[in-house]
């Protein structure tokens, strides 16, 4: 986008605009999808517009889908992956050797213990947990000379406990390390990690950046840090290269669509979640609420000063009756579809503890088997209430 002052445009022009301009070649006002694995060379190693030799390196399409995402997280640049787990997965490659160490908040999604428990450990990275958000637990959990990452989400996925990022990019900084932030649940519509002292932002673009549950993705998004003596996104370059997990043409295309709208999307994913959590909390068959925009959430202060515009469409919850009434729910209901992921336009409800979590079963940081996580979706909020005031009916 061409500015024409110093002032940043706001978030919803920037989705429009940045990494999104009209073709210059037809005037096509979306950008078309290079379908394309390869480009014709005029000469050899001498390249047409843009330096494109072959989709790995290079597609205008994911370019610029690039370009728009790190408008939005207000970085530098950004790299899109073929998933989230891809994303985080070529994220450590580039930044950490064997015999480093990482710590991670307990409350971190399940594919990512997965692959730092039973993937990066057989390559000689160890790691430790974090048994809270707190920044003061996550600075006891550091090894001197050895912690090269903090792994953080706010907030976190399924229990939604929210993490002063400041703080913990003061611990990060003290160590000589990285602080990456996991921005899939807030995403950049809500919560800029990078702009709160943040090294490095991955999300999963599955989720709320592609909004429609029709695209897999990641993506992983970095400011101008330097890292073991290079500049942290020439290391990430090199790795999306030489890894190869790039997003395709075509899913650069769905994600970049879905950032368009994700301003106005976010908006109506808030305000139904906080109505839904309310409705929660004033049943007597629900014994529990996780959401971040009820006053009594232990970070609720400290969400609303981190989350601009909304806390967020994820909620969990406990119901009255054990496992046996949160697999009723989950089959009970008709809007909530029983289902993995989230942050699609539909809502979806599933139970972590055999679900997204089952990599945690076993461990100390198991979460609770009724747990249910609700991906409030952009329905009409009545719908929402009947179906859950029904489905909580039918369990009890």
């Amino acid at each position: 986008m061409i500015r024409t002052d110093t002032r940043l445009p706001g978030l919803a022009t920037r989705a429009i605009h940045d990494g999104q301009q009209p073709d210059p070649a037809t005037g096509a006002v979306v950008p078309p999808i290079y379908q394309t694995s390869t480009f014709v060379q005029d000469g050899v190693n001498q390249f047409r517009t843009g330096g494109h030799e072959y989709s790995r390196g290079s597609n205008p399409t994911r370019n610029g889908f690039e370009e728009q995402l790190a408008s939005l997280e207000q970085g530098t640049r950004a790299f899109a992956f073929a998933s989230g787990m891809a994303a985080e997965d070529a994220l450590l490659r580039a930044v950490l050797a064997p015999g480093d160490h990482i710590v991670l908040a307990s409350d971190v999604y399940g594919g990512t213990f997965r692959l730092v428990d039973q993937v990066l450990s057989k390559w000689g990275i160890e790691h430790g947990f974090v048994p809270s958000a707190s920044a003061s637990d996550a600075a006891e959990t550091v090894l001197p000379g050895r912690t090269k990452v903090l792994w953080l989400e706010t907030p976190s996925n399924p229990l939604l406990r929210v993490a002063d990022i400041a703080a913990w990019a003061q611990v990060a900084d003290d160590a000589d390390a990285l602080l990456v932030v996991d921005n899939t649940f807030a995403s950049p519509a809500l919560q800029n990690p990078l702009v709160l002292g943040a090294h490095v932002v991955v999300h999963s673009t599955t989720k709320y950046i592609g909004g429609h549950s029709d695209v897999l993705g990641g993506a992983v998004v970095v400011g101008d840090t330097e890292w073991r003596g290079q500049p942290l996104s020439e290391l990430i370059g090199f790795q999306q290269f030489a890894g190869g997990a790039v997003a395709g043409p075509f899913d650069s295309f769905l994600a970049a669509r879905g950032l368009k709208t994700l301003p106005l999307r976010m908006e109506r994913h808030c305000s139904n979640a906080l109505e839904v959590a309310r409705f929660l909390r004033s049943r007597s068959d629900v014994l529990e609420v996780n959401y971040p925009g009820l006053e009594e959430h232990p970070q609720h202060e400290l969400a609303a000063q981190t989350l601009t515009g909304g806390f967020g469409g994820i909620i969990s919850f406990r119901p009255a009756g054990g496992i046996e009434a949160a697999h009723a729910f989950v089959r009970e209901t008709e809007i909530y579809n029983l289902s993995v992921s989230l942050g699609g336009v539909e809502s979806l409800a599933c139970v972590p503890h055999s679900m997204t979590h089952g990599s945690r079963v076993g461990t100390p940081y198991e979460v609770p088997e009724d747990l249910v996580r609700l991906s409030v979706g952009i329905e009409d909020i009545e719908d929402h209430l009947a179906d859950l005031d029904r489905a909580l009916g039918a369990a009890r």
